[in-house]
């Protein structure tokens, strides 16, 4: 399997737009643990192994535990999450596969924990990770 398209070189603007999300969000005051978080959940979900590998590899140096990562895709059956985290990553499920939509419950819940630039923020990681495990996947950007 090889690459189909190279975006950053054919269409070297419309990435640039793409990565100016990605450098705001590294601006955020939201914990970078987190941010990682939000990637690696959509990106499984998403079945983005070019993400998958960066983002787990980014996790890990900055302090994320292998044991955590390894139980990210089931995050409901465990308790080494923290409530804010978890309403995030229920959060990230929702918008992630949209078409079931993002209920009440889920939205409100993540907003007892956030404030509203914060919670805006978090949209935005997940909506930005969402648009590049698609472009990664379509284009077949490989790992290794």
């Amino acid at each position: 399997m090889e690459n189909r398209i190279n975006i950053q070189k054919v269409e070297p603007a419309a990435y640039q737009a793409m990565y100016g999300l990605e450098k705001y969000l590294s601006t955020s005051k939201l914990d970078p643990i987190l941010l990682e978080l939000i990637k690696m959940r959509a990106s499984q979900i998403n079945g983005c192994a070019f993400c998958l590998n960066m983002h787990s590899t980014d996790a890990r140096k900055i302090g994320e535990t292998e044991q955590r990562l390894y139980l990210l895709n089931a995050w409901r059956e465990t308790t080494l999450f923290t409530p804010q985290e978890e309403a995030v990553l229920a959060l990230t499920e929702e918008v992630t596969l949209i078409s079931h939509h993002v209920s009440d419950a889920t939205y409100q819940k993540a907003a007892s924990f956030f404030n509203e630039q914060e919670l805006a923020q978090i949209i935005m990681a997940i909506v930005t990770i969402n648009a590049w495990n698609r472009l990664a996947i379509t284009a077949k950007v490989m790992v290794g």
